[in-house]
């Protein structure tokens, strides 16, 4: 990568063309001349998601320990959950063929809805057939033209969307800061007004404050949306999320009125839900067009996603050995001098700064020594803060971890020690 490094995916959205139909002549120039740096985006993996396994990346397949998925609880490839989906699929076919408003809601469908309300402690419960989808798409169905939605200022894009979609005015308050949430809704005074956190947040790897945001949203009689999509299943004494990890000290779950989570992160399946108040999910399921104008989730993915939920909390087993791992990760990775910022959970990012040429040489070369990490550039993150993204979960061995953190010293520490 030369001079195609000094630009990002942020230099190309507005196009020099007039035309609609016909990218950027400048994009596809830089594609081109950077084409051995992007190439490592869209890997081609050649098995189930595992700990270890084959990547294909310009032509050339690898043997490589997997830190870059959300497998958290090592249930991708979970005997009892691969034998519900089978069942499911003989059973009921490859698809709902349908909406669920209309004709795809099957009982393997409600079954799951009613699992995940009891289990979160919630009256009723929403299954989106996509994570992005389900987040984006509750918020359009809260949110109306003039009402205002207040984000943590690292909410997750699908939140920005929703608010967007909706017509809702965005205000960002500094993340994780309740002076500055204060401030935001001093200023929002007398509008209808909803607060949006995180569980777990996806880039950063640190958690939502809650006990020191909640009492702020509940001076000013505001609401409360919670996105758990990284902390479902891992975090709380009984995996209901960080609402569950910090219910002791500002009875979160009490005081949030909707908790989104996705399925294809420790579920290990696809799609995502909301959980709530029964009146409200019943309002807003015709307000959601993702949900009343998409197809529902196919009953195989629905049975091993059901079959993972009860997996994941018949004990605690799992989720003790996620955070062993994570534990065990993070103290040799900060041994080895890596800035891991201010991540407590099982995201884990390794920051390298503003050298993108850097994060693209460093990217490839783990990949050849036998460590899969993806590298994560502006806009998605700032410019001062490119970095790798480590998914710690129960399925890898100390044996693969340690060859990864071997990998990283043999790699980012090396050159952070030459530069």
């Amino acid at each position: 990568m030369g001079r195609e490094a000094e630009s990002s995916l942020a230099d190309f959205y507005f196009s020099d063309s007039d035309d609609p139909l016909i990218p950027p002549e400048s994009f596809t120039r830089w594609a081109e001349e950077g084409a051995w740096a992007m190439a490592m985006y869209e890997p081609q993996m050649l098995s189930g998601v595992a700990p270890r396994m084959d990547i294909r990346r310009d032509g050339v397949t690898r043997r490589v320990v997997n830190l870059s998925s959300y497998n958290y609880l090592g249930l991708a490839m979970h005997p009892e959950v691969i034998e519900a989906a089978q069942k499911a699929l003989r059973d009921y076919g490859t698809g709902a063929c349908g909406s669920p408003l209309l004709s795809g809601m099957s009982d393997l469908h409600r079954e799951l809805e009613h699992k995940l309300a009891t289990f979160t402690g919630r009256e009723d419960c929403i299954i989106f057939n996509s994570g992005f989808a389900g987040g984006m798409g509750t918020l359009t169905g809260l949110l109306r033209k003039g009402d205002v939605a207040i984000l943590d200022a690292k909410s997750h894009l699908c939140s920005i969307d929703g608010a967007k979609l909706a017509r809702a005015r965005l205000v960002f308050f500094d993340h994780n800061d309740p002076a500055s949430l204060e401030q935001a809704l001093q200023a929002s005074e007398g509008q209808r007004r909803l607060i949006v956190l995180e569980g777990v947040y996806s880039m950063d790897g640190d958690i939502a404050d809650l006990p020191n945001l909640l009492p702020v949203a509940e001076r000013h009689g505001v609401g409360v949306f919670i996105d758990e999509a990284h902390s479902i299943l891992v975090y709380g004494a009984h995996g209901r999320g960080v609402l569950e990890h910090h219910d002791a000290e500002s009875r979160a779950e009490s005081r949030v009125a909707l908790q989104f989570a996705t399925f294809s992160k420790a579920f290990a399946g696809a799609g995502s839900f909301t959980v709530g108040p029964r009146k409200l999910l019943q309002y807003i399921r015709y307000y959601i067009n993702p949900y009343g104008f998409s197809c529902a989730l196919p009953p195989s993915v629905v049975a091993g996603v059901s079959k993972a939920l009860d997996v994941a909390t018949r004990d605690n087993s799992l989720r003790e050995r996620c955070w062993a791992n994570t534990r065990y990760f993070r103290e040799q990775a900060l041994g080895l001098g890596l800035d891991l910022g201010h991540s407590t959970s099982q995201v884990v990012p390794i920051i390298i700064g503003s050298d993108r040429r850097r994060l693209y040489e460093l990217t490839r070369e783990m990949h050849e020594k036998g460590l899969f990490l993806a590298p994560v550039d502006y806009p998605s993150v700032p410019e001062d803060g490119l970095r790798f993204r480590v998914a710690i979960t129960a399925a890898h061995s100390r044996e693969d971890l340690d060859l990864a953190l071997q990998i990283l010293e043999d790699t980012v520490v090396r050159t952070s020690r030459q530069a």
